[in-house]
């Protein structure tokens, strides 16, 4: 049985049918039937504006009895569906019905009738009644919810049944000659059309105190939202928050939690998850799930317990991805911090007072979503507090360590496994936001310490079938990589305290020898996973090395020829997609971070040729690498030895570097589109490095912490390194070089010349205004031809239309032959006294409202007040 079936609410028994068989044994007869044996059966000859008509009467004595008997006839007569043509007459009547029940109670039952033929499925004479009754059909159907005002119990849940037989249609007890029924998903895509789920989301806020109408309700809702248009209408409805605070209503059955919870879901699943959060992101829902969570982690023993439990802390970890969410203040964080460690740290809170979880795969599951909240919870630095109250750090790290042999666990190996792995993972997110949390726990030294046994070589069975052992059956990769990864978010923190104690505990020897092994180890099914441990040792390493001299001599030579041993790899696997990229910019990195600016280690570099390994690299002609192997060589260069090795160098067709670097450059300006003939020379002497960017870049305003565009340029491509290359190289004697090198040779050594060319151009620029401010003071003749341009700017920037009434203000002096502009003085005269009245003039004259007029304010004898103009009024 079901989940949906086993919480269905039980129904009321139906009436016993009327219909009775005068012989035991029933013999189907089939015949034709003719249009008159169709007036006579099933649709009998009725007039429903008659009804309507007799329905609006008022005044006689007979009249309710005659209109329920006219009712009666009706659902006698359309006892097999109704005809859509019929429809809006037959629901007219519905709704006169429903009117006269507050006053007429007789009219519940023919109303009851009604809708209970509403259940069946519509019937059309024509394949086009579908199209031609659509917005007949979406107005009825509409306003079935309407109906749910009518405070009756046995109609409002007739209703509900109505719309489920939507989902669940019988068809009609008898075939009519004539007529064909309608497509099943008719009615469903009508109720969307009518809006019937905004309506029953609006009659939930009538039944608060009728449990079983509201059950069967939440049933119908639970059919409707299984529609993306209907989602969208519920939504809009806030049918969200309206559900989800009455979560903890009471409710002997269970049924209401679990319908809701089927609700909340399906409106997360089908309509916008943004405006759901929103929704539930108020105090009084996050309290009701906090209560249903509570007590379904308390008292729940069943598997649909467990199950409902997990659904609920589902929806609390999607609405906890809300920053506004009062998770806090509600109290549930801390509920929550309790109950996913009370199984690793001992609490005395008396929530978790003898409570046990189980191997069961709902608690496994449970478990796994306690660690995901957790690492959601800690984004907001409010939790912080809580987690350390909570204890996390230390019930986390009880998942670091090498299993214990003959030691009794609560749960299976598998479990464990990957229980441990998401544990680690979880340490990853959360550990960086306590960082003194981590070091009083002695947090470097669990993981080294685990990292060892990762490391050895015991026999060891993994299961990795979990998502965070992918790539770790049979071994401790997975292990391996997740502790890395811990360690890697704890160095890129670049706290001193972490990254010396990392140091003190002997990291960098060790994650060194790890790699060595990982090297051993090596085999093609577990590539990936080696990979990525060897990226993310080098990249720890980088981070431990780069402003600590000391930790660089620890790495030492050892770690060079790991560095030389990745730089060797076959440029072939750098398109293999498994994540050499990634392990070559790491190794680059390293290089930067870990052997520059330690002489023993470069000059070993030296030694074991990895200037011919970096240049090797560089000739493979890869954007990506380029910039960065350019600014290793360039602070590689700064050794004397260098210079040598580089000259040394020769690639494919006995190439030199020197040929190389010029090569590059080329290509760059290539790329730029830098002007050059055919021969590599100069196109525009007055703008020798100027790219196409560069000219069709417009000037944008930028801030003072902002790098220029000219800064970027230099930063970005690799034309400024090249040239410093070249440079420690002084530009001569350079071997294997060709003519046209020569000729690229010139440009790169006068690159810096030409990027001061700038200053020179700005000079030029204030000496030509100069020329001319001097040529306007000597000049009658060029003064006003510079009048006339300045007027003509001065025109040509004001607006072509001048608004309606608008009084126009001259900026000049006619006259003036001035061609610069006025200082910063300004003379201003006192407003004369005939237009003020002199000292004892009226004080209350800027309080009144005076009328307008052209001109300056002056004093009137009677002052009318008048309405101020309106905003669009230009005057």
């Amino acid at each position: 049985m079901s989940r949906a079936e086993a919480a269905e609410p039980a129904e009321a028994p139906e009436p016993s049918s009327r219909i009775k068989f005068s012989s035991p044994r029933q013999i189907p007869i089939v015949g034709v039937v003719t249009e008159d044996e169709e007036v006579q059966g099933a649709f009998k000859s009725m007039d429903l504006n008659r009804v309507i008509k007799l329905f609006e009467e008022t005044g006689k004595d007979d009249l309710e009895e005659r209109q329920l008997k006219s009712v009666k006839k009706l659902v006698q007569c359309y006892q097999n569906g109704f005809p859509l043509r019929d429809l809006a007459q037959i629901f007219k009547i519905l709704n006169l019905c429903a009117e006269k029940i507050k006053t007429q109670p007789h009219f519940i039952e023919p109303a009851y009738n009604i809708i209970k033929l509403c259940g069946l499925p519509f019937l059309k004479k024509k394949a086009s009644d579908e199209i031609t009754y659509a917005e007949d059909t979406a107005n009825s159907i509409g306003l079935l919810g309407d109906l749910m005002k009518i405070q009756n119990s046995e109609l409002r849940i007739q209703i509900c049944k109505c719309i489920i037989d939507f989902y669940h249609a019988e068809p009609p007890k008898k075939h009519i000659t004539g007529y064909q029924q309608a497509s099943s998903s008719y009615k469903i895509k009508m109720a969307e059309v009518g809006g019937l789920a905004k309506t029953m989301i609006q009659s939930l806020e009538l039944l608060e105190n009728q449990l079983v109408e509201k059950l069967w309700v939440l049933k119908a809702l639970q059919h409707l939202s299984t529609s993306e248009v209907n989602c969208t209408l519920m939504v809009k409805a806030q049918a969200a928050s309206g559900i989800c605070a009455h979560l903890n209503d009471p409710d002997p059955s269970g049924q209401l939690l679990f319908r809701s919870s089927e609700i909340l879901w399906n409106l997360l699943e089908k309509s916008s998850k943004e405006e759901i959060i929103q929704q539930l992101s108020n105090l009084k829902c996050l309290l009701a799930l906090k209560e249903v969570f509570k007590n379904l982690f308390i008292r729940g023993v069943s598997h649909y317990d467990r199950q409902l439990r997990n659904d609920i802390l589902v929806i609390t970890t999607i609405i906890s991805q809300n920053p506004g969410a009062p998770m806090i203040e509600s109290g549930f964080t801390r509920d929550l911090i309790l109950f996913a460690t009370f199984n690793e740290v001992k609490s005395q809170n008396p929530l978790v007072k003898g409570l046990k979880l189980s191997n069961s795969y709902e608690d496994f599951e449970l478990k796994k979503l306690l660690f995901n909240i957790i690492v959601i919870l800690c984004k907001d630095l409010s939790t912080i507090q809580l987690l350390i109250d909570g204890k996390v750090i230390l019930a986390l790290f009880t998942y670091v360590k090498r299993p214990e042999k003959h030691k009794i666990l609560e749960w299976s190996a598998a479990q464990y496994e990957e229980l441990q792995l998401h544990a680690i993972a979880t340490l990853s997110s959360v550990a960086p936001f306590l960082i003194d949390e981590y070091m009083f726990y002695k947090g470097n030294a669990q993981v080294l310490e685990f990292l060892v046994w990762c490391d050895n070589e015991d026999s060891f069975f993994t299961h990795g079938n979990s998502f965070h052992g992918a790539g770790g059956r049979g071994n401790k990769f997975a292990q391996m990589r997740y502790s890395l990864r811990l360690l890697r978010a704890m160095v890129y923190l670049e706290n001193d305290t972490i990254n010396k104690d990392l140091c003190e505990n002997g990291a960098i020897q060790q994650l060194i020898g790890i790699f060595k092994n990982t090297i051993s180890k090596y085999n093609d099914k577990e590539e990936a996973i080696l990979l990525e441990i060897q990226s993310d040792i080098l990249l720890i390493l980088s981070g431990l090395c780069e402003y600590h001299i000391p930790g660089k001599e620890i790495f030492g030579t050892g770690g060079v020829d790991i560095i030389l041993h990745v730089m060797k790899t076959d440029p072939k696997k750098l398109q293999s997609g498994l994540g050499y990229n990634v392990l070559l910019y790491s190794t680059l990195d390293s290089i930067w971070c870990c052997i520059l600016g330690c002489y023993p280690s470069e000059d070993y570099f030296l030694e074991k040729e990895g200037i011919f390994l970096l240049l090797d690299l560089l000739a493979l002609n890869q954007k990506k690498f380029c910039n960065l192997i350019l600014g290793i060589m360039v602070e590689f260069c700064d050794n004397p030895k260098t210079a040598a090795h580089v000259n040394a160098w020769r690639g494919k067709k006995d190439q030199t570097a020197a040929s190389l670097l010029i090569k590059l450059w080329r290509k760059e300006e290539k790329e730029l589109g830098v002007k050059r003939d055919k021969y590599g020379r100069i196109v525009d002497t007055k703008k020798p490095l100027f790219t196409s960017f560069q000219e069709e870049q417009k000037i944008i305003p930028l801030p003072a912490n902002c790098p220029t565009i000219a800064v970027m340029d230099v930063a970005e491509n690799i034309r400024a390194k090249i040239y410093a290359v070249l440079g420690k190289l002084d530009f001569e004697n350079l071997p294997g070089l060709s003519a046209e090198d020569f000729v690229t040779l010139c440009i790169i050594h006068r690159y810096l010349d030409f990027k001061i060319q700038a200053t020179h151009k700005q000079r030029e620029l204030a000496n030509k205004s100069w020329e001319t401010f001097l040529a306007r003071t000597s000049n009658a003749k060029t003064l006003k031809k510079a009048k006339r341009l300045q007027e003509k700017a001065i025109e040509s920037s004001r607006y072509g239309e001048r608004p309606p009434n608008a009084v126009f203000h001259r900026t000049d002096i006619k006259g003036l032959n001035a061609t610069v502009p006025s200082g910063g003085v300004v003379t201003v005269e006192s407003t004369p006294a005939r237009l003020v009245g002199g000292p004892l003039a009226d004080t209350d004259i800027a309080l009144k409202k005076l009328p307008i007029r052209g001109g300056a304010l002056q004093k009137v004898k009677a002052v009318k007040t008048v309405d101020e103009p309106k905003k669009s009024d230009p005057t």
